[in-house]
């Protein structure tokens, strides 16, 4: 018995020994890797390059009264960066009692923490935690970094690099948030962490989970709310909240597992005496219960504003102004940041969604219609309205014929179409070449309906002969009269007294002309300068003509349009915008003849329905156009102040007469005399209008 227990006593005190040397040599081991940790940290670059943060981009109207209005809203990262102050309390105590106790005390590294986690990635390959805020902050740097590079190769490896499963890159963040602390107060990382850490999806950012996930502000956010988004961060994919269908974190169990993750951070808050006993219980007994609150994202989000919206984000992608090249201003556009006041008029945009919606179906049996209606400032060029009869949408899933992603306004550049044919809008750069050459309003032009036009003088590609094929008519049968003078042809869009004019005139001239108001093709091509032509057979955006429109009633000087006002940066900083350049196209002499015969339009001819349905009425002056088999219908004109075209067009495929195709709202051939009125009753209540300038006796009698 003796020497039985003699040897069990032997062997404990032989285990105990071997125990201890297992200690021993385990400390040895984590000493040796922690001086070692610490010389590689110490040798490691420690400075670390903060750029700037993935932040929404807005896109703003401005009010008659000066406030502005959401449009939408841009992003790759929804994150709003906020200050210190802007952050509630709660979610800085949540965010270091569940993410780093020691935050407040280690110099940047949780050293056993980290040594431990390499350590498990070194023998296991798997990730294991013990990163500090400031470690976590360095990492979610170098990945924004990398969310910040315009070429997909090149910011796939950057992520691949700063995400390895590697101890050494543990290390370098290590050596990185050593540097950080070194710089910047502890205050001011854990707010930069709070504003760069993902909180699930595309959310990033206290102030945007906040508003996400509650619908309130990072400032408003209450205890049990706090403690809730800061769970997300230790595992978003396991945490977040908008999921609530989950069987394991959704609405049926009360979020169960952010719940337990919150608590746990709730506990911490307590034991750190954060809060109280009676705060702690109370936010415990509260049950998880998200508002979740879609942000604004994409031009879909501004509704009958979208296709205005499309024509902002074409510009902020195009326009030098916002970077050198097109990887340039990707780069900056990913980043975002900016506030962007554009020059939509509310009231009058309000109005033109409605006497649309009033005029033009979406959609109509057997017949692709469009309808379009864009206002721009006189003398400014500021785009003040933009509307179509489409819902916008750039997802390819949307394939209903209400749906398009393509602005009917616009030049196929800029997001837009092809063009439409202008019919005898177009008829005006004839006028205004006609009195360039010191003609006379009063003129007597040969206008008889023929097929032997005979030779017209064309100096840019040689005299021209269209032979018995060019026969054009009038609309009219009573317009067969062999002479006309200018006046009358304007005043009834008489298309052979046009045509008489152009015979008398050089056709490359008249393009010259046209393209001097600004004029181009949508597709980028050159203008047509054929004799057809002058009636309007060239393909142009409705944005181009308000344009040209706008630099008639201007004294002939013609602004090219812009869509912002301002923009500034994520410093609050203003930036450039893209500026409006303003021409002499023609003498305002001969501007203000043009005048004279548009006014004379407005009140005795082709556009008398619709000015005499305008209210308000100031002196305005404007011009029809209708296209072969009344395809397309076209009403433009202006005040001194705003400019407008309005048109119904058929989009693709098989064309229907408008003059025998009846809307709801009328006739489909005098939509366009029921659209522009109530745009320029608008435009006229708000922003009056002025007499044109009195031409000399020389162009008129």
């Amino acid at each position: 018995m003796t020497t039985e227990l003699s040897g069990r006593k032997t062997a404990r005190r032989s285990r105990r020994r071997v125990r201890a040397r297992v200690l021993i040599a385990l400390g040895v081991v984590v000493a040796l890797l922690a001086t070692t940790a610490i010389v590689v940290v110490v040798n490691l670059p420690d400075d670390l390059s903060i750029g700037r943060l993935s932040q929404k981009s807005n896109i703003y109207a401005t009010s008659s009264d000066g406030s502005s209005y959401l449009l939408a809203s841009f992003y790759d990262q929804n994150r709003v960066e906020v200050g210190s102050d802007a952050i509630s309390p709660f979610v800085k105590d949540a965010a270091t009692s569940g993410e780093d106790p020691g935050f407040f005390t280690h110099g940047g590294v949780n050293i056993w923490g980290s040594l431990t986690g390499a350590v498990t990635t070194l023998f296991t390959g798997e990730v294991r935690g013990g990163s500090s805020i400031t470690q976590q902050y360095v990492k979610n740097v170098l990945v924004q970094k990398c969310e910040a590079l315009a070429d997909d190769d090149e910011r796939m490896t950057c992520y691949d690099a700063a995400t390895e499963t590697s101890p050494w890159r543990k290390l370098k963040e290590m050596s990185l948030a050593v540097g950080l602390e070194k710089k910047y107060s502890k205050d001011d990382i854990l707010r930069q962490y709070l504003n760069i850490t993902g909180f699930g999806g595309s959310v990033y950012g206290i102030e945007a989970a906040a508003s996400y996930y509650f619908n309130t502000t990072a400032a408003g956010l209450t205890l049990p709310q706090a403690a809730s988004l800061v769970a997300i961060v230790n595992n978003p994919v396991k945490f977040q909240l908008d999921e609530p269908e989950s069987t394991t974190n959704g609405a049926a169990n009360g979020y169960a597992a952010n719940k337990e993750r919150r608590d746990y951070i709730l506990d911490e808050m307590l034991k750190r005496e954060k809060i109280s006993t009676a705060d702690h219980d109370a936010a415990i007994s509260v049950p998880v219960e998200p508002t979740i609150t879609e942000p604004s994202t994409g031009c879909r989000t501004a509704g009958g504003s979208a296709y205005f919206c499309d024509l902002v984000l074409q510009t902020l992608r195009n326009d030098p102004a916002f970077g050198a090249d097109a990887d340039e201003r990707l780069a900056n556009f990913r980043l975002g940041g900016y506030n962007v006041y554009t020059t939509l008029d509310p009231d009058l945009q309000r109005v033109a969604e409605e006497t649309m919606a009033e005029n033009v179906p979406q959609t109509f049996e057997e017949w692709d219609v469009g309808g379009v209606i864009t206002s721009v400032g006189v003398g400014t060029g500021r785009v003040l309205a933009m509307t179509q009869n489409k819902d916008y949408s750039q997802d390819p899933a949307d394939t209903a014929p209400n749906f398009t992603g393509i602005n009917y306004n616009t030049d196929l550049d800029q997001g837009g179409s092809n063009g439409f044919q202008t019919g005898s809008t177009y008829k005006v750069f004839t006028l205004a070449e006609w009195l360039s050459r010191g003609n006379s309003l009063a003129d007597s032009v040969n206008s008889r309906e023929r097929d032997d036009w005979g030779t017209f003088e064309d100096s840019c590609n040689g005299p021209q002969d269209y032979g018995e094929a060019f026969a054009p008519g009038n609309d009219r049968s009573s317009d067969d009269d062999s002479y006309y003078t200018p006046l009358e042809s304007t005043i009834d869009s008489i298309n052979t007294g046009f045509i008489g004019m152009a015979k008398e005139l050089d056709l490359c001239d008249i393009r010259k002309t046209a393209e001097a108001f600004g004029v181009h093709r949508a597709d980028g091509g050159a203008l047509e300068q054929g004799a057809s032509s002058v009636l309007g057979t060239n393909e142009i955006a409705p944005l181009t003509m308000a344009a040209a429109y706008a630099g008639i009633a201007n004294n002939g000087v013609t602004c090219t349009p812009v869509v912002i006002d301002r923009i500034t940066g994520p410093d609050g900083a203003e930036l450039p915008v893209p500026q409006s350049s303003c021409t002499q196209s023609v003498s305002p002499e001969v501007a203000a003849a043009m005048s004279y015969a548009m006014e004379r339009v407005m009140t005795d001819g082709s556009g008398a329905s619709s000015y005499y349905d305008t209210d308000p009425r100031v002196p305005m002056i404007g011009k029809t156009g209708t296209t072969d088999e009344n395809t397309d219908t076209w009403m433009a004109g202006a005040s001194t102040k705003v400019a407008t075209v309005v048109g119904v067009v058929n989009v693709s495929g098989e064309p229907e007469d408008q003059r025998e195709t009846y809307f709801d709202s009328g006739k489909a051939a005098t939509a366009r005399h029921r659209m522009w009125p109530a745009m320029m009753s608008a435009a006229n209540e708000k922003y009056g209008g002025d007499e044109f300038m009195e031409p000399p006796r020389s162009l008129i009698r």
